[in-house]
């Protein structure tokens, strides 16, 4: 293994903005979150706290004003940074890092006492984020975490430029380096701020710590960045403009990039490209609510077409030139864009009149002056003239995969239009925006209008049912008549999208019919990497699987169910009882697409005993055990059995009667309890293996592999090894329950147990489960869950009730 893999192997980059670090409340905060990240490797970048970076340009500027302005500006830094200090830290560090303060001001004191020049200045407004990274990183070791700090001039080499341009390959090599030096701890990084070849600071520039920061998780080979700040991500549009604007919590990769180029100020361009650069996921939060959802951004296509987004600029700059007569129009264009674009000033907007050989380009008032001297270094090469710059525009754009292509949208968007100053409109090459330039007008009403007009639809999601036994014909029922009570407490469109079982399946966007689906089913053949690919290019706003098979092999796919994006319900028992690693890796899937997998019919049907087990965990419980009779079958087979009859007979009539699964080892041989357990289980906190559950199974070995007509043909064969069991029991004054356990210690077992004639587990109605779950506040007398554990009816009911929860979310 490579040092950068050794060094770097899942490790992740977390971003604070200034205004995630105002105040020491919001320190302690974002201590917390870095807390609950896991692994102790994290690297944090941090910008300057609050208003800090805003203060040292006032304080740069001071000295023009006088010493008494120099004074005021530098006493407010000090109380805002020492304040930070005070309430943060005691002790020592409180100390060391006082006594750095006071001499980092000094520093900068003495260095405005001549005018600096634009090195210089770069090194002042540095000292914001060194302040930031300096005082987290104490404040985590405070708390008890290893952690250090780190200078990110130490390694991020640049070249001076309009925007700095980072030599990657020499910046990696110095980082791993540092990181291989250091070890497993936290390290807070400075965000902003890089150095030349002389070791002088550069400034990466606007949204330059959000580039700092997936540009540090490329050069370390990180799993993922996240970037947390006062929003939880990106939104339909301005959320503090548009209320009724909804956070999005997938965006394509390029839609982002789209985004970002007209100005975004969630997301900027510098930032995604070392995304795209290497393999590292990328996501928005709210550092004030980590619960509040958040926009992961991803490489494929986006499988919704159309605008996603309104984006808008208040103020915007048109640059206005005109190509010499006996130039070519379209030759002189390409040299005029690619010259801006290598210098990174490609404009937000462009419009061509080749008939009056005219060009205008629209920037921002911050990047128009940069566009503009570059542009009269070009007028001098005698490829246009009259080049001039026009103020008071605006711009409003929309923005989503194929929205130059959606004719209702395209339609709207002129209409709104119709009655405005607009100037031109424009769709971009790729297709993902159509933007409009207006003479400067008030924004919000257009926002409101078009949003109103765009979004406040009904949202479609389709449904694949995957399974048409007992349970999945009971749910289509069900379904069909759930449906429309659905769509219209949810304002949900919904359609039965595909229902597939063991044959194959039938798929239509235009709906299945669930009633003609028990009966009238006529299914072509698929296989899985077909039928993935197929699922990939749904037109719906969101996708819903429901497994309601006892397929392992197709629980083997869904990691690959999350990474399409869609929501999953099962009743497969298989992911949920996998190995740790699959298990975690399903988890994990689900988690980073921001979709649900729910699985409360995995146990107990429709019991809530999932959802209990995690409103106390929310709660702030904590759950020691879980215990009961998890099996129907064998919880009527053990009420019955009392010595009188051989217990052969009981299996018998309970295969006749339907009561236990067709081949009746599926039940005795109590792997399914054992799933239940272990599914429970690691609800509950326990990250157990399968193999660490021991297991009593009422099947001799004998008859376990032999057909199922031999085996119910020497059902008999059970009988002396049952019947030693009640006897010993009986003479102890006791009953014969089949029992799962989970011990406060993490030990479980699933097997008989003799118990108490008054014991909980031993009066239930025939086929009942039951469940017992001791915590902190149910330690002396348990919660008991006890009903029906089994059965098409009760099964149906709690997928059905997680369809609810889903469609609630979407």
């Amino acid at each position: 293994m490579s040092q950068a893999a050794a060094v770097s192997a899942g490790r992740q980059v977390h971003k604070f903005g200034g205004s995630s670090l105002a105040d020491p409340s919001c320190y302690r905060r974002v201590a917390g979150l870095i807390e609950q990240q896991g692994r102790g490797d994290e690297l944090i970048v941090v910008s300057a706290a609050g208003k800090t970076t805003n203060r040292l340009i006032q304080l740069l500027d001071a000295p023009e004003a006088g010493e008494h302005a120099l004074t005021a500006v530098l006493t407010a830094l000090q109380t805002y940074q020492q304040g930070l200090i005070d309430g943060l830290l005691e002790g020592e560090s409180h100390q060391q890092l006082s006594d750095a303060l006071r001499d980092d001001l000094h520093t900068i004191s003495l260095s405005l006492s001549q005018t600096p020049d634009p090195l210089e200045r770069n090194r002042l407004l540095s000292f914001g984020e060194v302040w930031s990274a300096r005082l987290l990183a104490a404040l985590l070791v405070e708390r008890g975490n290893a952690a250090t700090w780190l200078d990110s001039r130490r390694f991020l080499l640049a070249e001076e430029a309009a925007l700095a341009r980072v030599a990657v390959a020499a910046s990696r090599e110095r980082l791993q380096a540092i990181l291989h030096e250091l070890g497993e701890q936290r390290v807070v990084v400075t965000g902003f701020i890089a150095a030349d070849a002389q070791g002088r600071t550069l400034l990466l520039g606007r949204n330059g710590s959000d580039y700092s920061a997936t540009l540090l998780g490329a050069l370390a080979g990180a799993e993922a960045t996240t970037i947390w700040s006062d929003v939880a991500g990106v939104y339909s549009a301005d959320p503090r403009r548009v209320k009724s604007a909804h956070l999005l919590e997938r965006l394509s990769l390029a839609e982002a990039n789209e985004l970002a180029r007209l100005g975004s100020p969630v997301l900027h361009s510098r930032t995604l490209q070392p995304v795209l650069d290497s393999q590292q996921r990328l996501a928005l939060r709210c550092s004030y609510d980590a619960n509040a959802g958040s926009t992961q951004i991803l490489r494929r296509k986006s499988l919704v077409q159309g605008a996603r987004i309104v984006t808008s600029l208040d103020q915007v700059v048109l640059l206005e030139l005109k190509v010499l007569p006996q130039q070519s129009y379209a030759e002189a264009i390409a040299t005029i864009e690619g010259a801006l674009a290598q210098q990174q000033l490609a404009a937000l907007a462009i419009h061509h009149q080749p008939d009056r050989k005219l060009l205008r380009l629209a920037y921002t008032p911050e990047t128009a002056p940069n566009a503009m001297a570059l542009l009269l270094e070009l007028q001098q090469q005698g490829l246009f003239t009259g080049l001039i710059q026009r103020e008071g525009y605006s711009l409003l754009a929309l923005v989503g995969a194929g929205v130059c292509d959606h004719a209702e949208q395209c339609h709207r968007f002129y209409r709104l239009l119709a009655d405005q100053p607009l100037e031109f409109i424009q769709t971009s090459k790729e297709g993902l925006s159509l933007i409009a330039v207006v003479r400067e007008v008030t924004l919000e009403p257009l926002l409101l209008a078009l949003h109103a007009t765009l979004f406040h639809q009904t949202h479609r999601a389709g449904i694949v049912l995957f399974g048409r036994g007992n349970i999945g014909s009971q749910w289509l029922n069900l379904y069909a008549r759930e449906k429309a009570r659905l769509e219209a407490e949810h304002h949900l469109e919904l359609t039965l999208y595909g229902v597939f079982d063991s044959r194959g399946g039938m798929l239509s966007d235009h709906g299945l019919d669930p009633l003609a689906m028990v009966d009238h089913f006529h299914p072509e053949s698929f296989t899985m990497p077909e039928l993935l690919t197929l699922l990939e290019q749904h037109s719906f706003d969101g996708l819903i699987l429901i497994d309601l098979t006892a397929s392992e092999e197709l629980s083997a796919f869904y990691p690959d169910f999350g990474q399409l994006g869609a929501h999953l319900i099962t009743a497969n028992k298989f992911a949920g009882s996998a190995p740790v690693d699959f298990y975690n890796r399903v988890k994990q899937s689900f988690t980073d697409h921001q979709r649900q997998w729910r699985y409360n019919a995995t146990v107990g049907a429709g019991l809530p005993i999932q959802s209990t087990l995690q409103m106390l965990s929310h709660s702030g419980d904590r759950i020691h055990g879980v215990s009961g009779i998890f099996s129907g079958t064998l919880s009527w087979l053990f009420q019955q059995y009392d010595g009188s009859r051989p217990f052969s007979e009981l299996v018998e009539e309970a295969w006749q009667h339907g009561l236990t699964e067709p081949d009746p080892r599926e039940d005795l041989s109590g792997q399914d309890v054992r799933r239940k357990l272990l599914i429970l289980a690691r609800e509950a906190g326990f990250a157990l293996e399968p193999e660490q559950i021991t297991l009593q199974n009422l099947v001799p070995n004998a008859l376990r592999r032999v057909s199922r007509e031999v085996f119910m043909e020497r059902l008999s064969e059970m009988d002396d090894s049952l019947l030693d069991a009640i006897e010993e029991a009986q003479h102890h004054g006791k009953l014969l329950r089949y029992v799962a356990r989970l011990e406060r210690d993490g030990r479980a077992s699933v097997g008989l147990e003799a118990l108490e004639p008054h014991h909980p587990f031993v009066n239930l109605r025939p086929c009942d489960n039951i469940f017992a779950i001791e915590t902190d506040w149910y330690r002396s007398n348990p919660l008991i869950l006890q009903g029906p554990g089994a059965g098409r009816e009760v099964t149906a009911a709690a997928v059905q009730a997680d369809l609810w929860t889903i469609c609630a979310a979407i």
